[in-house]
């Protein structure tokens, strides 16, 4: 099956009640940036009542406003029962709840039993594993010839670090970012999956899989590992399978495509921008500036879904009860308003960290500093070694509105 073609038509000149920036082939052909960009002048909180994917919704495109509607959980939900986080609705037999496609309290209860594995003393201990790894990884790679970067050092670096954080069997880490794939791909991507059956299949297995891990650990003393945090947290013992399911999905999407997109992004935009690429050889101090800027630029999730729960007006617009309500992360990182020359790639920009890509409030990406851990220490550890990383073709990106992501990015490194 091959996916469907952009829609024709030009965002200018489209009539903005026609307008829908959420086809995934914009994102695909990297053409959906003036669709955000004639949103946030003409028409920033827009209503589309015509996507052929999603059905009618409502995009939020300008920093300000996706802000509101970040801390606003009373009126904007995230609940899986309306629909949870994604613009794509899920029959609701199908839909899985997940703490992130929850509201307060269980949200935060939930939250709070998988915390620990981020906090600042455990990211002291991951670190040496991480560059230990990192260090086989770049040593590893081929010399004079082309390669795909995200096969080689994207994916790998990241299963490798998610095997770890869930004590997973090493040599089935590649099953990781399988499944993560199948839970963000649309079926029209003409992938593995085709149906929402053949992504059941795929729960299916991943379920049978981690109830093995699960029923080993809840009878063991608790180790500092997801699955017996899972199974010994007061808040998640009792969890349905397909809440368990839903947990999992999450921790692996959100431990996947953020780092994994991200590594693969800031390779091309310093190869696009030769004197950013130049000032960081120059200055590898930047490293610090850089990781936050290369996951602004990048925005590895290009949304995030809320429904209205009662009516509200947000930018002169009235949203109704049960409107999907679309927060344009890759637009709000855009926003002159908020972000000074945002169209610009800035490895020493004053406040780098002044983005949306992780969210923010209640929902802000439990893993953001283990994300900007992994990509510090690749750069570091890549600017020892090689005195430029050359990207040699055209990178080929997902058929997604939902994962701003690079499946392949051709690259060479001098002999």
């Amino acid at each position: 099956m091959n996916a469907p073609v952009a829609p024709a038509g030009d965002a200018w000149t489209t009539p903005l009640d026609q307008l829908d920036p959420s086809h995934p082939a914009l994102f695909q052909t990297q053409t959906h940036w003036p669709y955000f960009e004639r949103l946030r002048r003409e028409a920033p909180v827009h209503h589309s009542t015509s996507s052929p994917f999603f059905g009618p919704y409502w995009s939020v495109v300008k920093y300000k406003d996706i802000m509101q509607v970040e801390v606003n959980h009373k009126v904007f939900s995230s609940d899986s029962s309306f629909g949870g986080i994604s613009i794509r609705d899920r029959p609701k037999d199908l839909r899985l709840p997940m703490f992130i496609a929850m509201d307060p309290p269980q949200h935060d209860e939930q939250r709070k039993v998988v915390q620990p594995i981020v906090a600042p003393a455990n990211l002291a201990k991951l670190e040496g594993i991480i560059r230990e790894r990192v260090c086989r990884i770049l040593d590893g790679l081929p010399r004079g010839e082309e390669f795909n970067w995200v096969e080689h050092v994207s994916i790998e670096l990241t299963v490798q670090m998610l095997a770890t954080l869930f004590d997973f069997p090493f040599e089935d880490r590649r099953k990781l970012s399988f499944w993560s794939d199948c839970a963000t791909m649309p079926v029209e991507a003409g992938g593995y999956v085709t149906s929402e059956e053949k992504r059941e299949e795929v729960f299916a297995e991943l379920l049978a899989y981690f109830t093995g891990l699960w029923n080993q650990r809840v009878n063991a003393e608790p180790r500092p590992d997801l699955v017996s945090m899972l199974a010994h947290g007061e808040a998640t013992r009792n969890m349905s399978p397909r809440e368990f399911l839903g947990n999992l999905i999450l921790l692996i999407v959100g431990g996947n495509d953020t780092t994994r997109n991200s590594i693969s992004g800031g390779l091309l935009f310093l190869n696009q921008n030769p004197g950013e690429y130049a000032k960081l050889r120059a200055n590898p101090a930047l490293i610090e500036s850089m990781v936050p800027e290369i996951i602004r630029y990048q925005t590895p999730l290009a949304h995030m879904r809320r429904t209205a729960l009662t009516d509200f007006e947000l930018g002169g617009q009235r949203i109704r009860a049960g409107d999907k309500v679309v927060m344009w992360y890759v637009s709000g990182n855009r926003d002159p308003e908020a972000i000074e020359e945002p169209e610009r790639f800035i490895i020493d920009r004053k406040r780098p960290r002044q983005h949306l890509s992780f969210g923010f409030g209640i929902h802000r990406c439990v893993g953001n500093r283990l994300a900007e851990l992994q990509l510090k220490i690749l750069w570091e550890e890549i600017l020892r070694r090689f005195e430029r990383i050359e990207v040699v073709g055209e990178p080929r990106r997902v058929f997604s509105s939902f994962v701003n992501g690079i499946a392949e990015l051709p690259v060479r490194i001098a002999a």
